[in-house]
């Protein structure tokens, strides 16, 4: 019996907590005195186990028992012992989020993993084990590419070797079935550091294109075209169905799990459950309804309590609504959930905002994307060239969604208001990848116009787009020059001048960067004390060690508080 991938520590409140794993063969997986029966999906075998009954503002070291079998932690590993910190009064005002994207798999050829040099997030992992408990962080967010299904690694390129006498029209580039994108899972997850981080972290996850496919869901146009590919239907199901298996399911409460019927409908099925995962994949991928009411039959999207800070995660890839007008990031019924939960009731220090693109990107890109989106949608010669440049320039972030980029504007200024008694958040934070760059911008959700300054109300709200990304990939130079240009105060000018003239909308939004455009690997940690936040952005120096590359104080604080790094690069680049 043996464990072939995991434990992975997914969510934890005061008194529970779920493990997840992959093993071998079907097992019963015991958890402190927990124990759960694994499911099967295309003869690869899961379990998900609810671990009750633990006592709050504890660390709780754990052992994981296969059939009675202890299977992990591995013998004689050098990393301490795995353990599932329950949140509790110690915890409740202060949070250290680990955040970033675009996670390419570790290589075993020495040139090439030179060329994608080392991976922060291994390198962090690497840290951690050497550091005392206290100084973990309490949450790691993935957020999104950690599989590449269209960017095959060698040892990828070899598995699927001669599968094509079976599958004639698969194409031999990209990986396209359940068990194939399990095992860049198992790639991505086994590297021994990391996979000792994901046992004793509690880690939310959520995809990007990548973990699908390049530009998912750009557009009507985009999905048009995919769908004639004879390899498509089977790709998309295996890409969605992968996800809810390895990262979705552990995004949700132990209340939330119990009440999904299609867990309840795993847990109930006998033998394998590919063709259950196939037939909800294809529901969940397929846009239903009309008008307002269109939307996706799955909410992806996940709200974790964390005393004092509400986090929530957007799904800004399967949620969109592309194949009417006007776009949208995620449906009307799905955005409402969000504001549901980010207005609730309750004392919140801080709003954490997740979603695997960027609010907030360099001020002429965001005005371009717009512009190209108002085109597309004339049709015409002119839409289609405008539809032609959006998928080969990736022009597919929120700004592309200008309704949904006015509902995140509306939604972050009311979320800095007071509610019921309480004060309103000292920060709203935007956490985001995907965008092959790391930088902070300070934002003004109430300036009367583009260009007005960002940063506005000293004593209220603060509001950030913090982007890291990548984690560990490959920055060709040009994009390092066009993001440094793009970024530039005088080009921001220039398009706040075109914004003001055009009309084009940012939704009485401005803002500035206020760290990068930072390039290379990149980790970065989002800290929450109080009422006070502050990122750090690190970069791998070596196996063991990463160096500061940006830190930014996100809310006031006093100067005598302040460190020498955070007074230079707090005042903008």
């Amino acid at each position: 019996m043996t464990l072939l991938l995991g434990p992975v520590l997914r969510h934890v409140d005061e008194t529970s907590a779920l493990v997840w794993v992959q093993t071998d063969r079907s097992c019963r997986v015991e958890v402190l005195g927990c124990a759960a029966r694994t499911f099967e999906v295309s003869g690869l075998h899961y379990a998900l186990v609810v671990v009750h009954g633990l006592e709050p503002d504890t660390r709780h070291p754990y052992e994981v028992h296969l059939d009675g079998v202890k299977a992990w932690p591995q013998p004689h590993s050098p990393f301490p012992g795995s353990v599932i910190p329950t949140r509790g009064p110690s915890t409740e005002r202060r949070q250290r989020i680990v955040f970033g994207s675009c996670r390419y798999v570790k290589l075993s050829d020495p040139k090439t993993a030179r060329t994608y040099g080392l991976d922060a997030l291994d390198v962090y992992a690497a840290r951690m084990a050497g550091r005392p408990p206290q100084e973990w962080p309490s949450v790691l967010l993935m957020l999104g590419d950690q599989v590449y299904a269209d960017e095959l690694t060698p040892q990828t390129r070899r598995r699927i070797a001669g599968r094509g006498e079976r599958h004639p029209d698969w194409p031999d580039d990209e990986i396209v079935s359940f068990e194939e994108y399990s095992g860049l899972y198992r790639d991505t997850w086994s590297d021994p550091e990391v996979r000792w981080m994901l046992s004793t972290v509690p880690t939310a996850m959520i995809f990007d294109d990548h973990d699908v496919r390049d530009d998912w869901n750009t557009s009507g146009a985009w999905r048009a075209r995919m769908a004639e590919l004879p390899w498509w239907p089977e790709r998309i199901r295996a890409g969605l169905a992968s996800y809810w298996v390895h990262q979705h399911l552990g995004n949700l409460t132990p209340a939330e799990l119990a009440a999904d019927p299609d867990w309840q409908a795993v847990q109930a099925a006998d033998g394998d459950v590919w063709p259950l995962l196939a037939e909800r994949a294809d529901r969940w991928d397929r846009e239903i309804g009309d008008g307002d009411d269109r939307h996706k039959d799955e909410r992806f999207s996940f709200c974790w309590e964390l005393g004092g800070t509400r986090l929530i995660v957007i799904d800004s890839r399967n949620g969109r609504i592309v194949e009417s007008l006007p776009r949208k990031i995620v449906s009307d019924a799905e955005f409402g959930w969000v504001r549901e939960r980010a207005l609730a009731p309750g004392r919140i220090d801080h709003l954490v905002l997740g979603s695997s693109i960027p609010w907030l990107l360099p001020q002429v890109i965001s005005d371009l994307q717009a512009g190209v989106e108002k085109a597309a949608n004339r049709g015409g010669r002119s839409g289609r060239a405008a539809e032609f440049l959006r998928q080969e320039a990736d022009l597919e972030h929120w700004p592309a969604f200008g309704h949904s980029f006015a509902r995140m504007a509306d939604l972050v200024r009311d979320a800095c208001l007071p509610r019921a008694g309480d004060p309103p958040p000292a920060s709203v934070s935007v956490l985001s990848g995907d965008v092959h760059h790391s930088y902070a911008a300070v934002a003004d959700v109430h300036a009367d116009a583009p260009g007005d300054r960002p940063g506005r109300g000293v004593d209220g709200t603060r509001v950030h787009q913090l982007t890291c990304s990548p984690v560990h990939n490959v920055v060709p130079g040009f994009m390092r020059v066009l993001f440094r240009v793009t970024w530039s105060r005088l080009i921001a000018r220039a398009s706040n001048r075109w914004a003001r003239d055009h009309g084009t909308g940012r939704a009485g939004v401005s803002w500035g960067r206020t760290a990068g455009p930072l390039f290379g690997n990149l980790i970065a940690t989002l800290t929450l004390d109080g009422r006070r936040a502050a990122v750090r952005f690190e970069r791998p120096r070596s196996a063991s060690t990463l160096e500061l590359a940006a830190e930014v104080a996100l809310t006031p604080q006093p100067p005598a508080e302040r460190s020498p790094a955070q007074v230079a690069l707090g005042a903008g680049g």
